[in-house]
């Protein structure tokens, strides 16, 4: 199944454990299960978005993106990260408004039923996508994915907590579940915009798929051969790497091209989705770089 497919899925069941929760909210008139009821409209917005960003990012590269356009799917985890946010937000001032004005709680059994069949729901969804979204390396895919883990986690702290209100009777625990669930949720909010940013700024490829290109890169290292300005950064799922590769200035261009091809699909069998840059130079030869010269 593709990365759009699983995101086509999550709008769907996004639509059911909305028609659940909210139902379960109407039921009790639990401000926990309006919490998680937001979520879950949160989750639809996402996974409607990132539907959009996968779509965008799978065109193939133009004129005037001449490098793809891998990186619309920053957006849509950034988009998502922003909409926990607000979700958070909208929580908390629902729940402190019920903690200074408690109510009673109705068919509890009933609506905690129908929470736990959207926490199934949403549970093996989440699994099978983020197992997918690191196998296709997609953050939007992954940013969806870990939303739902974080609903799947907050319907099982409201369906505790509103046990507990059942047979104790403390009405102050469900506006303090949809408390922890705020706090909670904006937690992944946090995360989620600090990966988004990290992507638009062009971060770095993970230490071991830089550990693997090193060690790709030592096997054709040698006396008349070295490797020197390797740089790499990452593009939704599309990884880049820049470098110079220095040989003797006696070699023929077409003997040093065998050369670069051979590193080239080298470094493409060791990292799936890199696309390597290499610059060739004369081994005397040192290459200045605009970030290297003195600014002032």
């Amino acid at each position: 199944m593709q990365v759009a497919s699983y995101l086509k899925l999550s709008v769907a069941v996004a639509v059911a454990t909305i028609a659940l929760k909210a139902g379960a909210w109407w039921l009790t008139g639990s401000v926990g299960l309006l919490s998680d009821a937001l979520e879950s409209l949160v989750n639809l917005a996402g996974a409607t978005f990132a539907l959009m960003m996968v779509t965008l990012a799978a065109q193939p590269a133009d004129d005037e993106h001449p490098y793809g356009h891998h990186k619309a799917e920053y957006f849509s985890s950034g988009f998502e990260g922003v909409l926990i946010l607000v979700a958070s937000l909208a929580i908390l001032w629902a729940a402190v408004e019920r903690w200074i004005n408690p109510q009673p709680l109705e068919q509890l059994g009933l609506g905690l039923g129908l929470s736990i069949v959207a926490t199934v729901l949403n549970g093996g969804l989440a699994w099978a996508m983020l197992k997918k979204a690191r196998e296709a390396r997609s953050m939007a895919l992954e940013g969806d994915a870990r939303h739902l883990f974080t609903d799947v986690w907050t319907s099982v702290g409201v369906v505790v907590g509103l046990a507990a209100v059942q047979f104790t009777g403390l009405l102050w625990l469900d506006p303090l579940i949809a408390i922890a669930v705020a706090l909670n949720i904006l937690r992944e909010a946090v995360g989620l915009l600090r990966r988004s940013a990290a992507g638009l700024m062009d971060h770095a490829l993970e230490p071991d798929i830089q550990q693997r290109i090193e060690a790709t890169l030592n096997e054709f290292a040698h006396s008349a051969i070295r490797f020197d300005h390797v740089t790499t950064r990452r593009a939704g799922a599309r990884r880049f790497v820049d470098l110079h590769m220095h040989m003797p200035p006696s070699w023929s261009l077409g003997r040093a091209a065998a050369l670069r091809a051979n590193v080239e699909q080298a470094l493409m069998s060791a990292v799936p989705g890199l696309r390597a840059t290499i610059q060739l130079l004369p081994m005397d030869v040192e290459a200045v770089t605009p970030d290297a010269e003195d600014p002032t």
